[in-house]
């Protein structure tokens, strides 16, 4: 075989590698690739901040039965009037007492109270359920840049082995007098260009693996497997919808408006520290009489606080909570707006990324394909040279990379909408055969 025609074949080859290498992908995709769904199970069962969020609505809602509950009664025990220094009992002074008193709020603090730590402790969990969804796009983020990575190392890696094939038959023409030093040079280039991509996608790689194994909370040394695409929904609800239902149902929005409630109930509660809190007491004496005999006696009691310092405390306590109200309406207004602008934002991004990638693989590398193969047509008559033949391979390997980049960017704007709107959008145990066409409307 001449070179020439060696040459022409290997390069020919080229898109019947890039194929085997998609297939091999495929194949190892399936037996052994995670899942998204996956990934959500473990970070639910293992992550620890996860797990200090539960513990701290936990606590949260034991505080509401103590919010709700009488302040403890007070028991006094006394022995009056004793005499010195051996403590008998003077007559006719001298008695034994046991006192009982009961603190009783009369203006609903107890009610309040509770209101307030009900509410907080419904923020509570509604923060630990938006930590949830937090850490679920946290942990798909580093999912999809695992699947992006592994994706392009596999077209990189293959383009790496085309390369040194079409090096080898540049130099082989070359040594036979059919080629140009030229075009060794260049083949050269490009296969230490591409040599410096993989290790540098290798070093991606592995950063993004130990980011995924601290989500987990796994040991850094935990193998992670090939990241398996899921089969995105073939659309998405209109943009007005879910800006309703983000408002409606995201959990940061909705522990914002228990932390309205509670900001509401403790400015009421403040409100009524200044009326006084009654004290009723019993009270039950008794003494030994000089003829013989006990005498008995009973008193009743009932006290009130007197705010005297309503000046330094209640009032500013007063102050304290419209501050404290003001604030968590202003919070809670302000995620309203982040929460919209951003959906609005991911939005775009997802329709974007579906649109292109459907451009990608209907029109744009087929035709640079076809290129390819008309310009080694071309090559092989000697009306194309060397160099256009190489440019327009490395082209597709650059659209190839250009799709892969695409896929991740469309998961990873899903799974920040679906932090959003507090729903799951997506079946992340469903692994697409092939990426779907189309985009959103």
């Amino acid at each position: 075989m001449s070179p020439s025609r060696f040459c022409g074949l290997a390069i020919g080859l080229i898109g019947l590698g890039m194929l085997s290498a998609t297939g091999r992908l495929a194949a190892q995709t399936a037996d052994t690739a995670m899942t998204l769904g996956e990934v959500y199970r473990v970070l639910a069962a293992s992550n620890p901040r996860l797990e200090a969020a539960r513990q701290l609505s936990l606590a949260a809602e034991e505080r509401i039965t103590p919010a709700r509950t009488l302040p403890d009664p007070q028991v006094q025990f006394s022995l009056m009037n004793r005499t010195l220094p051996g403590l008998g009992q003077a007559q006719p002074l001298g008695m034994n007492q046991v006192q009982l008193m009961q603190m009783i709020p009369i203006a609903g603090q107890l009610g309040l109270s509770g209101q307030v730590a009900r509410a907080q402790a419904d923020a509570s969990r509604a923060r630990t359920a938006d930590l949830s969804w937090d850490l679920r796009a946290r942990a798909a983020m580093v999912f999809y840049e695992l699947y992006q990575v592994d994706r392009s190392l596999v077209v990189a890696r293959e383009t790496q082995r085309l390369l040194r094939d079409i090096a080898t038959t540049a130099e082989n023409m070359y040594s036979v007098g059919e080629g140009r030093q030229t075009d060794i040079l260049r083949a050269q280039v490009e296969l230490a260009r591409m040599g410096e991509e993989i290790l540098r996608m290798e070093a991606m790689r592995q950063a993004s693996a130990a980011r995924l194994n601290a989500l987990l909370n796994r040991p850094q040394a935990t193998p992670v497997v090939l990241a398996a695409l899921p089969a995105f929904p073939a659309e998405l609800p209109p943009l007005d919808s879910l800006e309703r239902q983000a408002l409606e149902r995201r959990p940061m929005i909705e522990a914002g408006r228990r932390e309205v409630q509670a900001a509401a109930a403790q400015a009421r509660l403040v409100r009524r520290e200044i009326w006084p809190d009654l004290q009723f007491g019993v009270q039950y004496g008794q003494r030994s009489m000089p003829g013989g005999g006990t005498d008995r006696m009973a008193s009743f009691m009932v006290g009130f606080t007197v705010p005297i310092f309503a000046g330094r405390r209640q009032y500013p306590m007063r102050r304290e909570a419209a501050a404290m109200r003001r604030m968590a309406e202003a919070d809670l207004e302000a995620m309203r707006a982040e929460t919209t602008g951003r959906l609005g934002e991911l939005y775009a991004d997802a329709g974007r990324a579906r649109r292109l990638a459907a451009l990608y693989r209907g029109t744009i590398i087929p035709q640079a394909e076809m290129t390819v193969a008309s310009a080694l047509s071309a090559y092989r008559l000697g009306d194309v040279d060397f160099m256009t033949l190489l440019d327009d391979q490395m082209s597709v390997n650059t659209y190839r990379q250009a799709l892969i980049q695409l896929e991740a960017e469309q998961g990873q704007a899903l799974a920040e909408i679906e932090m959003l709107v507090g729903q799951e959008l997506l079946d992340a145990d469903r692994v697409a055969d092939v990426a779907p066409p189309g985009g959103f409307q």
